[in-house]
């Protein structure tokens, strides 16, 4: 199974033709196609095709297949093309749709003066030639979608919009060449050149924003592979040599210093130090590593050097591992597709023919002469194929995404493309990492119990010799204790991954834990450890001389509003699970005080993946929330992922939505937004396709007989260019919504 780029897609069922047309290649085992991704999952058999095969079998329909490695470059001159055309779009559709106001309320009403008769001509010249270049350079994978169709006969949304805006283009072209032939049989004064430029202007612009988004997909593996070293200190013939990583073996003894990534996995021989964890484990605080410890690739050294044994090299440390799972879970086939595309397929031949039926019908029925019922043939044809323009289709999910991402911008929820808020509107339960999402992800003094002795004299002791550590927690101490008065401090000493001791005031103080008092004389109060743990806190301990005299309770605190965040969420009807790397006693501690009942902790990246997976097999909607590089599995899998833009560049970017500041009662916002977006897209392609289902009818002549009623072509169009108004008006009122 290999993953490629596809160059082409432009919607749902583009997924679907690419997988018929490769499953029945001699070789292909399986393929899986996905829009967004804009790539294809293919299983073959290298003896019997080929990529280039493959590539060449989807040509005809307007796709290339890519190695992944040209993803980028393919996507860069997409958006190129795209930004181009969105330039040269939006100020002719501006212009277009001011002067079929001005006709249409000069005409109709006295709002405003009448067009004046000598710029009638010039203004459908103007017309005339945007609406060529819209359709023949802007619009040319439109007109392409139509040839498609016409020659293999597979149908999507350029299929939609090439046979709407070509009707309308070539039918008011026929009647501005042709206009004094014409005259004596159809109203020649309406035309429909504006509505070519509108509708593929519109599109194209919606088309560009959507694919910039896209265009950082990828972000989230290239930033996890700028996590692993380049380089690795190892221990050769007694000597410390720099190597590539690639020369690592299994067995070596590599040397890693103050502030170095490790570069592979290994086990820890000599000397120990605090490593920072954070980007497998998501927790703030680092952690001590002495022999015979598990290190890992990617993490941080903080303080000491010491020697590791490599263990895992290469492909398989955990950081590559977690780099397979991203691009594994990212990969895999999302199960949304959008509805207007899954119509399509059928809605285009059923317009067709309709309108060839209706076309025929008035031949031989409309009149008793050929020449008679002709230009009533040619009014139904016409009138079917411009009132089943796809203008409404085509605006009733963009403009609804265009103002619902707007609308969810201005309250700080970020949306990367249209799926994730449709998915999100589905989503019944919601997976919560603890540490930067719930938390505020840094360590704080949350209890302080002197036991013994004078509290003043004890507190400024502290401070003093927090103030010499270069401890990650000693700063939160030392912030708890901000007020206080320093004192001198003498015989300084510090042990990695244990403890302080100094001299203050002529007596002897040591800080840290409760086997480090143990190693110094003092018997530890179990029952203040004890008192300090079983809220999830982690205990440091403080001795005075011999004595165990005061308790520190270290952890981390609930950012504000998150209780009423979580009530929220509940209310609406969702499943609040909450997985963490953190120890259980944390975790517990952090789902009381929030209001969750369900807790998995001690998580590791693929077992976070792995509560995803179980949820979603029970047949949940699942959405993840999260902001460390172990969450980075759990959000691609996750049908959609949410991260805290106060978490790592690779957690927001593996993820659908990024809630701003890290604050994620935004994603009770974002859930309200996207029902309520995703409601919008509903009524506008229910009135889109309504205003189809009334219309074709009475376009086609099917009430001439029993009423006398035929619709002109200029009344289909005012009939489009209604449905387009209320799609338009129905998505500006999510403007309104209250999030």
């Amino acid at each position: 199974m290999a993953t490629y780029k596809v160059q082409g897609m432009h919607c749902a069922s583009c997924a679907s033709i690419i997988e018929r047309s490769l499953s029945k290649v001699e070789g292909v085992h399986s393929v899986s196609a996905n829009y967004a991704s804009e790539t294809a999952n293919i299983d073959f058999d290298t003896t019997k095709t080929s990529l280039t095969s493959l590539s060449d079998t989807l040509t005809k329909y307007g796709y290339t297949l890519h190695e992944v490695a040209q993803r980028e470059e393919r996507m860069d001159e997409e958006l190129h093309t795209l930004r181009r055309d969105a330039r040269i779009s939006v100020p002719l559709v501006i212009v277009a749709v001011v002067l079929m106001a001005w006709e249409l309320l000069g005409s109709h009403t006295a709002l405003l003066p009448a067009l004046p008769e000598a710029l009638m001509m010039p203004m459908r010249i103007a017309l005339l030639l945007a609406a060529t270049y819209m359709l023949f350079f802007v619009g040319r994978r439109y007109l392409a979608g139509v040839v498609r169709f016409v020659r293999y006969r597979v149908a999507n949304m350029d299929t939609l919009v090439g046979l709407g805006t070509s009707a309308a283009y070539f039918y008011s072209l026929a009647l501005t060449l042709f206009a004094v032939q014409l005259a004596p049989y159809i109203d020649t004064s309406i035309v429909y050149f504006d509505a070519t430029i509108v509708v593929i202007g519109l599109i194209t612009l919606g088309k560009y924003l959507e694919v910039r988004a896209k265009a950082h997909t990828s972000d989230a593996l290239k930033k996890l592979i700028g996590l692993q070293e380049k380089t690795a200190v190892v221990v050769r013939n007694g000597e410390e040599v720099t190597v590539p990583i690639s020369e690592v073996v299994v067995g070596d003894t590599v040397r890693v210093k103050p502030g170095m990534r490790l570069p592979v996995d290994g086990t820890v021989v000599e000397g120990g130090s605090d490593i920072d964890e954070s980007m497998l484990t998501g927790e703030p605080m680092p952690v001590f590593r002495g022999p015979d410890s598990e290190v890992h690739a990617g993490t941080v050294n903080t303080t000491g050097t010491f020697s590791m044994r490599a263990g895992s090299v290469g492909a398989d440390t955990l950081l590559a591992h977690i780099v397979q799972l991203v691009s594994d879970a990212q990969g895999t086939k999302a199960p949304i597709e959008r509805l207007a595309d899954k119509i399509a397929a059928v809605f285009v031949p059923i317009v067709l023919v309709v309108a060839v039926v209706a076309f025929a019908a008035w031949i031989f029925f409309g009149a008793s002469t050929t020449s008679a019922a002709l230009p009533l043939a040619i009014v139904a044809l016409v009138s079917v194929l411009v009132i089943a323009c796809p203008c409404a289709l085509g605006l009733a999910t963009p403009t609804a995404i265009m103002v619902g991402v707007g609308k969810g911008a201005e309250h700080g929820v970020l949306v990367k493309n249209a799926t994730a808020l449709q998915a999100l509107a589905t989503v019944d339960t919601v997976i919560v990492d603890k540490t930067g999402t719930l938390t505020k992800g840094e360590p704080a003094v949350l209890t302080w119990n002197v036991h013994e002795g004078d509290k003043v004299t004890i507190e400024k002791a502290v401070y003093s010799i927090e103030k010499h550590s270069e401890h990650p927690l000693a700063e939160a101490v030392v912030k708890h204790f901000s007020g206080v008065q320093a004192a001198a401090v003498t015989d300084f000493s510090s042990v990695p991954g244990k403890g302080l001791t100094a001299k203050v005031g002529g007596h002897t103080y040591h800080i840290g834990r409760a086997e480090y008092l143990e190693e110094n004389g003092v018997e530890p109060r179990q029952s203040a450890v004890d008192d300090v743990t079983k809220v999830g806190e982690t205990p440091v301990l403080v001795a005075h001389d011999t004595v165990h005299v005061a308790t520190l309770g270290l952890g981390d605190t609930l950012k504000d509003g998150v209780r009423d965040a979580i009530d929220a969420l509940q209310s609406m009807g969702m499943r609040v699970v909450l997985a963490t790397g953190d120890h259980a006693g944390a975790a517990e501690a952090t789902a009381r005080e929030a209001g969750i009942e369900v807790v998995h902790a001690g998580m590791l990246p693929e077992t976070k993946l792995e509560v995803v997976r179980a949820e979603q097999g029970g047949g949940k909607k699942v959405a993840m929330a999260g902001d460390g590089v172990n969450d980075a599995p759990a959000l691609a899998a996750a049908d959609v992922s949410i991260a805290m833009a106060t978490g790592t560049d690779v957690s927001i970017e593996a993820s659908d939505i990024t809630l701003l500041h890290g604050d994620v009662t935004k994603l009770v916002h974002a859930v309200v937004l996207a029902r309520a977006t995703m409601r919008t897209v509903k009524q506008n392609l229910f009135w889109a396709f309504a205003y189809n289902t009334l219309g074709i009818p009475l376009a086609a002549g099917l009430f001439y007989p029993f009423f006398g009623w035929l619709l002109s072509p200029a009344f289909a169009g005012a009939a489009m260019a209604l449905s387009s108004v209320s799609v338009v008006g129905n998505s500006l009122r999510l403007k309104t919504k209250r999030i």
